[in-house]
């Protein structure tokens, strides 16, 4: 069974804005690439899926952009291939080596664990909240930013349900960065009384 790992870039506030955050460097890309690489695919909702085909789709030429950086190009390279499911019911059809799903996106998840594989990788911010809801996320990755944004969507913001997690690594980058990994813990029923 494919595990499901949902990481994403959120500043001390809880912001997972995605121009909240620090501006990318190398040892910063070189982490997401390294993150896109352990998964056999991404799952999207529409969202999320149009903002990363706009900044990270090979354009029909071949040519990276100029506003992209050496260090991005390997992250760019590593989406671009990368298979994509995406959740929605308005579009119609999806490109850039994506599938579209219609049907509810639990059942659709569960079928995708199913499959042998290194992984699945969620992004974004809607469907992660709703797949954590269902207990289907097994690791969770946390790019803390050293920034307050004070404003933005809110991370897993919508739970109906506390959610304990188990810190199973850590990390820090030079530029002040701090990748936290966990696993869900163990729900205990609260106390009496």
């Amino acid at each position: 069974m494919r595990p499901l790992r949902y990481a994403i870039n959120v500043t001390l506030d809880g912001s997972v804005h995605h121009e909240a955050g620090l501006p990318p460097d190398e040892e910063f890309m070189r982490f997401w690439t390294a993150e896109m690489e352990r998964a056999d695919a991404e799952i999207y909702g529409r969202v999320t899926y149009e903002m990363m085909r706009a900044a990270w789709r090979r354009p029909d030429d071949g040519v990276w952009p100029d506003w992209m950086s050496e260090a991005e190009i390997p992250f760019a390279e590593a989406i671009d291939r990368t298979k994509k499911y995406v959740v929605s019911n308005t579009l119609t059809d999806v490109d850039w080596n994506a599938e579209l799903i219609r049907d509810d996106p639990g059942e659709a998840v569960r079928r995708l664990k199913e499959q042998p594989g290194r992984g699945l990788s969620v992004g974004g911010v809607t469907l992660p909240t709703a797949l954590a809801g269902l207990g289907l996320i097994d690791e969770y990755t946390f790019v803390v930013h050293p920034v307050v944004a004070g404003h933005g969507p809110r991370l897993l913001d919508g739970l109906s349900e506390r959610m304990p997690l188990e810190l199973v690594d850590r990390a820090e980058f030079r530029s002040g960065l701090v990748v936290q990994r966990y696993r869900p813990g163990v729900r205990r029923a609260d106390p009496p009384g």
